[in-house]
């Protein structure tokens, strides 16, 4: 199993590798029909940001690993630092021109390129990281990391003197709304009198301005800061340099930050990415949207950090049980907006698509939506 790198837009020469599963199994009937051969699976991968940014991207590429590790006879190539342009176009064109028949586009904004480049290529399975449109031959993936969130919101909560969150976010889009939302809710579970600042960054990674904003956070009264950016890493090692607390995303930085690290929420890509090459090679995908959840172990609560008391774990893991068995939901009513209008009535639970479509801050929240 091999893996092949590319930077944009200095490609480097692909050397072309077919490799032939024989699949076979043993047959008491002379005359039945053999199986089909299955062809070797080409995978393509797309990051928006380089694939070491120990965030968001590099959690892409555990998956993709972990998809070479699981099937045998894969062979994936990875391009990274390709932006939500028209270049992720060119990018799906040369994968497809040669032999990859399976690409993940791992960002946001690569949707409609996915959309307009499968048409072309009815032949190719296109899956979209966290999209609300598929196609023909384009599914969506993502794992529902607000549970996570809401835990941690929790630990953030109960650890606080100041009761001034922070929050790092990349783009003002549904995605982060509910992460900051699930986040605020969390810890205002257990400490009412909370506030969560969002400073927006207007990149999915720009270190400059993640610790200005960081670093304004704090200067304004914040003691812990979380975030949604490619990479936790910079707001993550301001805070520890400051002198205060942080909760991670995407992957576990706790061994970079350990004196200021609470907890955090990850990602676990390769079981579902895994499962999703599995179904098209048998020929059983369907595009949909496809969702995995903190009980599913697409998305897993970080280890605590040694700041974080015992009273307060063993409260966040029995909330985590109640979660897991079905007893808590976290979208559930009431949900107030901002601007004090009800946003969800007490009680009722949010659909799945309204959570994806989510468009507001809830109280508590300081920051704007557009």
């Amino acid at each position: 199993m091999t893996f092949k790198r590319f930077r944009w837009p200095s490609l480097l020469a692909m050397l072309v590798a077919l490799v032939v599963i024989a699949c076979s199994g043993p047959s008491s009937e002379p005359t039945a029909e053999a199986p089909a051969e299955i062809q070797a699976q080409k995978i393509g991968y797309i990051y928006v940001g380089p694939q070491t940014d120990m965030g968001y991207n590099y959690s892409m590429d555990l998956g993709r690993q972990q998809v070479e590790e699981q099937i045998e006879g894969v062979e994936t190539t990875y391009f990274d630092n390709i932006p939500e342009t028209a270049d992720v176009s060119r990018v799906m064109e040369r994968l497809i021109q040669e032999d990859h028949n399976i690409i993940f586009a791992t960002s946001y904004g690569y949707l409609d390129y996915a959309i307009e480049v499968g048409k072309d290529h009815p032949e190719v399975s296109i899956l979209h990281a966290g999209g609300l449109k598929t196609s023909e031959n384009v599914g969506t993936y993502w794992a529902d990391s607000d549970d996570a969130m809401y835990l941690a919101g929790m630990v953030a909560g109960s650890v606080t003197e100041s009761n001034q969150l922070g929050f790092i976010g990349a783009f003002q889009i549904p995605q982060l709304f509910r992460t900051i939302n699930a986040f605020t809710k969390g810890a205002q579970s257990v400490n009412p009198d909370i506030t969560t600042t969002v400073v927006w960054t207007g990149a999915w990674l720009d270190p400059a301005k993640e610790a200005e904003a960081a670093n304004s956070l704090i200067d304004g009264g914040v003691d812990v800061i979380a975030g949604q950016v490619d990479s936790p890493l910079t707001y993550s090692e301001t805070a520890q340099k400051r002198g205060i607390h942080v909760i991670g995303k995407d992957v576990d930085i706790s061994d970079r930050v350990p004196d200021a690290w609470l907890t955090g929420a990850s990602w676990n890509w390769g079981p579902m990415m895994t499962q999703l090459v599995q179904e098209i090679n048998a020929g059983t995908w369907k595009p949909s949207h496809v969702r995995g959840t903190l009980k599913g172990g697409d998305v897993v609560l970080d280890p605590f950090g040694a700041a974080v008391p015992k009273d307060i774990q063993e409260a966040v893991l029995a909330e985590k049980a109640a979660i897991l068995a079905g007893e808590k939901v976290v979208w559930e009513g009431p949900l107030v907006k901002q601007d004090d209008s009800l946003a969800v009535p007490e009680g009722q639970k949010i659909a799945i698509d309204q959570i994806e479509t989510m468009d507001f801050l809830i109280k508590g929240v300081i920051g704007s939506t557009s």
